[in-house]
């Protein structure tokens, strides 16, 4: 089977969870070729492509990043065509008509294909003035109303690189090597604008199309905005968004959230559940299978935090707990494990620990020592993820945003009893297997962590229960067995060709140089010579 994986801003260049669970899912199924399709969103990040497996056959890369001007310019009745298409578009994203939206969405893409790109027609005065008029129209809500030209200037320059994939050459005709039209089933690695290629592959070529979502594209437009944003921009991007995640949720074969938050958000944007299978991510269970078995539980007097150090990660509510966590057990330790930080947000976190925790020392002469230290995975005392987990009884996630909390999961294959905040799909990882209490809440967050560093034999077996349940459900042996089953689902009552084409009907073999599909006793006998 021919699997093209979608991505944008991740497999096979960028580090982290992200390119991490692809890269399992590509090794895990070496009896598949796959073709990837990626989208960049920087040159440093094209520098950093990893090693691929021999089953990965193609990689096309189009970056997000680079001016997309082809030279191409058209003439009058293709500007014409342009028109109008551009018209219904955003009159769908002004006026919130999902029919409009995906009528101009298709018409444009099928014009870069005929025509050409889209680069100088989206950036062209015509184009302003049609976003102007609708955004002017009735229907159009009142902070789309009240855009300036500066707003619409914006506006257009960030549509052109959302709408870059229409002009790509992945679409070419008669399925050719190297187009989406030759695969099996697209697999788009998140949502948004990584699956408008699959979008297209299944209107041009009825090719299944497949979207795995463990953080939801729109929900992450929302986080990345910057409130400094103007306001007619930030409600033109947020509606644009909007109508694509809906036609991707209409028009894809299946949907496979990876938790139920993520779920809930696409049920929202009109996602039927018929077309929906929960699919958590895999981890690497063998890396924590050391720590995890062990008889040593960790420190019983230290709290584990690991993360990126960030505002999302609510670190200073963290350190506010602890020391009320310190007061009622002065020989209590918080051990803080970064994976990156935000500088000045861990030079705020340091400053703050500093003032809440001045140095103690027993005498004079006696050096005094910070209960909160902040250390980095990879140093002298925490090689591994798995060495920071085990250096202490109890993890701590204190987060007011989580998507899947992929620490989480790690601290419960680590074995370790858990106290986390209530956000994201934090209950639906936990289970019941470790404590949770209200986010913002310092006062919560210090009492459930007490309880747990006062009763270890609690705490060992909340660890235990937790590893149970992370093996069962969180590894990359069940990520990559849904995913096969899901593969063969969809090939086998996807949506037919275009063409007439039935699925299987050019066996694997037939692209296999040789004589597999011709046996040698049919060849004719040459003639012998006089």
């Amino acid at each position: 089977m021919r699997i093209g994986l979608l991505t944008e801003g991740g497999y096979p260049y960028a580090t982290g969870e992200a390119r991490l669970w692809c890269d399992r899912l590509v090794r895990g199924l070496p009896q598949h070729e796959f073709e990837l399709y990626a989208l960049s969103r920087s040159a440093e990040q094209e520098r950093t492509r990893v090693p691929l497996p021999d089953h990965v056959t193609r990689v096309r890369t189009a970056p997000l990043w680079a001016p997309a001007d082809d030279g191409r310019t058209y003439c009058r009745r293709e500007r014409r065509r342009f028109a109008d298409c551009f018209r219904e578009l955003v009159r769908g994203i002004c006026a919130g008509e999902a029919p409009a939206f995906a009528a101009g969405l298709y018409g444009l893409a099928g014009l870069a294909r005929e025509q050409g790109g889209l680069y100088a027609a989206l950036r062209s005065e015509s184009a302003v003035r049609v976003l102007e008029a609708a955004c002017r129209a009735p229907g159009a809500g009142r902070t789309v109303q009240a855009a300036q030209v500066p707003d619409l200037l914006e506006f257009v320059d960030e549509l052109e690189r959302m709408l870059r994939p229409l002009s790509l050459d992945w679409y070419e005709e008669n399925g050719r090597p190297g187009s989406l039209g030759a695969v099996d089933v697209c697999h788009a690695a998140a949502g948004g604008v990584a699956a408008l290629s699959g979008l297209l592959a299944k209107r041009f070529f009825g090719v299944p199309l497949l979207v795995t979502e463990y953080g939801v594209q729109l929900r992450a437009h929302y986080l990345e905005q910057s409130p400094e944003a103007r306001p007619a921009v930030r409600a033109l991007m947020a509606a644009f968004h909007i109508r694509l995640a809906g036609e991707i949720y209409a028009r894809a074969d299946l949907l496979t959230p990876g938790n139920a938050h993520a779920r809930r958000w696409q049920e929202r944007c009109g996602a039927t559940r018929d077309k929906l299978r929960t699919v958590y991510p895999g981890m690497e269970a063998d890396r924590f299978a050391t720590v995890g078995e062990s008889a040593d539980r960790g420190d019983p007097d230290t709290l584990v935090w690991v993360g990126r150090i960030e505002p999302a990660k609510d670190l200073i509510a963290l350190l506010h707990a602890f020391a009320e966590v310190h007061r009622a057990a002065p020989e209590a330790r918080l051990r803080i494990f970064a994976t990156a930080a935000a500088p000045d947000y861990l030079a705020d976190c340091r400053s703050l620990a500093a003032q809440l925790f001045p140095d103690e020392a027993a005498d004079a002469v006696t050096v005094g020592e910070n209960p909160v230290t902040f250390e980095e995975i990879g140093g002298p005392d925490a090689q591994t993820p798995a060495e920071a987990y085990g250096a202490g009884r109890v993890v701590v996630l204190s987060s007011v945003i989580e998507g899947f909390p992929v620490t989480l999961a790690e601290a419960m294959l680590s074995g370790r009893a858990t106290v986390s905040t209530d956000v994201g799909a934090v209950c639906e990882v936990i289970g019941g297997t470790g404590l949770v209490v209200p986010p913002r809440n310092p006062r919560a967050l210090a009492d459930a962590c007490l309880a747990l560093l006062g009763d270890p034999d609690r705490a060992h077996r909340l660890g235990a229960a937790a590893r149970a349940r992370a093996l069962e459900l969180f590894t990359v042996e069940q990520n990559v067995a849904a995913f096969r089953e899901i593969y063969l689902r969809l090939l086998a009552g996807g949506a037919a060709r275009q063409d007439g084409e039935t699925p299987f009907a050019w066996p694997a073999e037939a692209r296999v140089p040789g004589h597999w599909t011709s046996p040698t006793w049919a060849e004719p006998v040459p003639e012998a010579t006089a």
